[in-house]
C-alpha cells in the first residue's frame, strides 16, 4: 500500500535531472483519494506556470509540467486518469480498457487541488500539491456497493524542463517506453 511518500524517478535519466526531487504519496481514506505530489529542485530550471486565477477544466495537460495519478480497480480494465497542472487547470478521464476510449469522467465537474510553493534554499524551491477526491461517483457504477472495491494507482508527472524538453517520471516503469498507462505499473491502494 502506498501510505508514505514515495520517490518518483525519471524514465531516462540524465545529469541535469537529478537535482530534482518527487515524491508522491496516495492514501484511500474512507472512500477519499488522497493524493500529494512534493517537487524540490531549481525550479526556474522547468516550465511551470504561475497559478491560474480561475483554474478550469482542460485538455492536454500532459504536453507541459503536470502531475497525474492513474486509478484502477482490481479486476476491472476501466480506469482514470487524473491531471493536475500546477496553474490549477485539471482534468479527470475515464478510459474503458489501455488507452481505449479516453473521455472526460462526467460524474465529477470540479477538481479543487491546493498548491503551494515555498523557497527552501538559494535556488531550491518546493512545489506541493494535494488533492482529497471523492471515489464514490466514480466507482458506484462499476462495483457492488455491498464492498469497497481494492483499488490500485500509478503517480506520474511530466516535468518540462526549459532546455532538456519534458521528462516523464513515474513510481515505477513498466515497459521499454514511458507510459504511465501499462496497468503493470499500478500499484495496491
Amino acid at each position: 500500500m502506498v501510505r508514505s511518500p514515495r520517490p518518483l524517478r525519471p524514465f531516462a535519466g540524465q545529469a541535469q535531472l537529478e537535482a530534482f526531487s518527487l515524491d508522491a504519496m496516495a492514501l484511500n481514506d474512507a472512500g477519499i483519494l488522497r493524493l500529494q505530489f512534493v517537487l524540490q529542485g531549481p525550479l526556474a530550471q522547468l516550465r511551470l506556470p504561475a497559478p491560474a486565477p480561475e483554474p478550469q477544466r482542460r485538455d492536454g495537460l500532459w504536453a507541459s509540467t503536470c502531475f497525474e495519478a492513474f486509478v484502477g480497480i482490481v479486476g476491472m480494465e476501466s480506469y482514470w486518469e487524473i491531471n493536475l497542472c500546477p496553474s490549477g487547470h485539471w482534468n479527470l478521464y475515464a478510459l474503458r480498457a489501455y488507452r481505449q476510449d479516453l473521455r472526460a469522467e462526467p460524474s465529477v465537474q470540479t477538481l479543487p487541488f491546493r498548491r503551494s510553493q515555498q523557497l527552501i534554499a538559494t535556488g531550491i524551491e518546493r512545489v506541493e500539491l494535494q488533492l482529497d477526491l471523492d471515489l464514490a461517483p466514480l466507482s458506484r457504477p462499476l462495483v457492488d456497493q455491498q464492498h469497497e472495491p481494492t483499488l490500485e494507482i500509478s503517480a506520474t508527472a511530466v516535468l518540462e524542463h526549459r532546455h532538456l524538453g519534458c521528462s516523464y517520471w513515474a513510481w515505477q516503469h513498466c515497459g521499454p517506453q514511458a507510459d504511465f498507462h501499462r496497468r503493470e505499473s499500478f500499484l495496491p491502494l
